[in-house]
């Protein structure tokens, strides 16, 4: 009897210890697979982006949108929200959220740019600069390292074209490439 109790004692330990290890191989396999999720665009302030572009230049991305804006949502949760792109915004761009219709002042290259009521709305100054006063949103400005604007692209855009679309403002390609050729020619990581 005491045999068969020992007995007993021994394979519940072992079940135990069995189980001890595949929990903690289970705890450490979710722990890495969380480390890897996701990557997310990092956004800033446009005040934030101009700072950090004092001390490290680097070429500056801006998502003008509204609150609004249905397209606006789609571009947050089916491009921005990949990772593949998420990785080229935050390796080669300053990402700026910049609300189209804030109410905030800002301050930039000496000037003040505000918020202009037009209508039942209105619209912030730097947005319609930015823009060249055409207010379509969603919105993307690129600037370069001298925070020049290159352009501007209106619209929503798929996680595919998007990707083309970044890449053409890295690495300064916008100014060794036609459009249509580095189009026609882009590998996509899709």
């Amino acid at each position: 009897m005491q045999k068969k109790f020992i007995f007993e004692l021994l394979m519940i330990y072992t079940k135990t210890k069995h189980m001890k290890k595949i929990l903690f191989i289970l705890i450490i396999v979710v722990s890495i697979a969380k480390s890897k999720a996701q990557e997310k665009v990092n956004w800033l302030t446009f005040e934030e982006a101009i700072a950090l572009n004092k001390n490290t230049p680097k070429p500056i991305l801006i998502d003008v949108y509204t609150d609004w804006c249905g397209w606006c949502k789609k571009m947050d949760s089916d491009t921005y929200s990949n990772q593949i792109i998420a990785k080229i915004i935050n390796d080669n761009f300053y990402a700026v959220k910049l609300d189209g219709e804030g109410k905030k002042d800002i301050i930039y290259k000496k000037q003040t740019f505000t918020f202009q009521e037009n209508g039942k709305k209105g619209y912030h100054e730097l947005a319609g600069a930015l823009l060249n006063g055409n207010l379509s949103y969603p919105a993307t400005v690129f600037m370069n390292k001298e925070e020049e604007l290159i352009q501007n692209v209106p619209g929503y855009h798929q996680k595919e074209e998007f990707e083309v679309l970044l890449t053409f403002f890295t690495n300064e390609n916008y100014k060794n490439y036609k459009w249509k050729d580095f189009e026609n020619n882009f590998k996509s990581n899709f």
